[in-house]
């Protein structure tokens, strides 16, 4: 089974970008749906954006359209966020999971998911 860990996260200013990186042990990387999810206190965990299992379709949620992009490299086992234009309502705590489920929005048919790294974006 896969094993997820994140990194990349930070302190920025609103404007600023950052790159979320998330490593994934096993042999069956390629097989998994990717997601990155973000969880700000006291709300609940939402989709950011996902990623087929070889790369050739995505899904943004739409607050997040042209500012963000997912990508992955399955010879490297990284899934990949890449942030710009950051805004203070992107502060969260940001996941990634993997899914047997192609292009799944849905958390529960994520089964592994990553410990989180914090994102701050300060105006």
């Amino acid at each position: 089974q896969v094993q997820l860990i994140e990194s990349g996260g930070g302190l920025v200013q609103a404007g600023g970008s950052l790159r979320l990186s998330c490593a994934a042990s096993g042999r069956s990387f390629s097989r998994y749906a990717m997601g990155w999810f973000r969880q700000a206190p006291g709300k609940e965990r939402d989709i950011v954006a996902t990623i087929s299992g070889i790369g050739g379709s995505t899904y943004y949620r739409d607050s997040v359209k042209g500012r963000f992009t997912i990508s992955r490299d399955n010879a490297k086992n990284t899934l990949y966020l890449q942030m710009n234009s950051l805004k203070p309502e992107d502060t969260a705590v940001y996941f990634c999971a993997a899914s047997p489920v192609w292009l799944t929005v849905r958390p529960h048919e994520y089964d592994v998911w990553g410990q989180g790294t914090q994102v701050t974006v300060s105006s």
